[in-house]
């Protein structure tokens, strides 16, 4: 049985995130997790805040699981193949984000994946997604527009990278980032979706309160993991780890586990 599973069996999804023990999946080397510790030096009294507000905690699995499948949700890229590309970026603005995802194959005692096709797209600073709008579920309307979505091919390190801003976030949705994974012949491996850290310093903290990079939401009506609607039943394994600051920008680093 999968740990997800597992966790929703025993009735866990109602816990804090925070209260649950994080477990990474299993590679040839032993992956660790990291967990944001706290730092009491602000962005703004800092001028050299470009450390990791990161620290390292070890809990392993024996078993290589497939990552979670989660909903597609209801924005996903139109034509994937058109937007072959890095920069996601285009005409948004918010907090530098760099995103560094491995893809990893379970039938192969989790090697990473060459190859691999990884789509991935998120909403921007004010929670909107392009391609779409002029609706009940956004009222943006950005029908013409293709900003944050993009597909990579994984390398010989199993490695995609794309340049992107930290996503804001919106109604029932915790901070996250959709990633639709397809093997070279085009064929759908996985769908699923990228969580961020959680806690007093973190980064998803520390960039809603930096209203002068327009990002005006604050925390205020904030969905946090055990109460979203996608991870509610389970984050562990989906968790990022993101490190970085205000001034210079964030890293995401996660490995994706895929049947191949």
């Amino acid at each position: 049985m999968k740990r997800k599973e597992f966790l929703k069996g025993v009735g866990l999804a109602g816990l804090s995130v925070t209260g649950l023990t994080l477990l990474c999946s299993c590679s040839k080397d032993s992956d660790t997790y990291l967990l944001e510790e706290e730092d009491t030096n602000s962005d703004a009294d800092t001028s050299s805040d470009s450390s990791s507000d990161l620290s390292s905690s070890v809990d392993t699995v024996d078993d290589c699981e497939v990552t979670p499948s989660e909903t597609e949700g209801p924005f996903p890229t139109h034509d994937p193949e058109d937007y072959e590309r890095m920069d996601i970026v285009g005409d948004r603005t918010g907090i530098d984000l760099d995103l560094n995802i491995t893809i990893r194959n379970v039938n192969d005692s989790c090697n990473v994946l060459e190859g691999a096709l990884v789509d991935v797209w998120h909403c921007d600073k004010d929670g909107n997604y392009s391609e779409y709008g002029g609706s009940g579920m956004q009222s943006t309307n950005y029908t013409n527009n293709h900003f944050l979505r993009g597909r990579q091919i994984s390398n010989t390190d199993g490695l995609v990278e794309f340049t992107t801003i930290f996503p804001g976030w919106y109604n029932g949705r915790s901070t996250h980032i959709h990633v639709h994974i397809y093997n070279a012949d085009g064929d759908s491996l996985l769908v699923t979706q990228i969580a961020f850290p959680e806690g007093e310093n973190s980064a998803v903290v520390r960039v809603n309160d930096a209203s002068e990079y327009g990002y005006t939401k604050g925390m205020s009506g904030y969905t946090y993991h055990a109460q979203d609607n996608v991870f509610g039943d389970g984050v562990e394994e989906e968790l990022a780890n993101v490190s970085g600051s205000i001034d210079e920008g964030f890293t995401l680093t996660h490995d994706i586990y895929v049947n191949a």
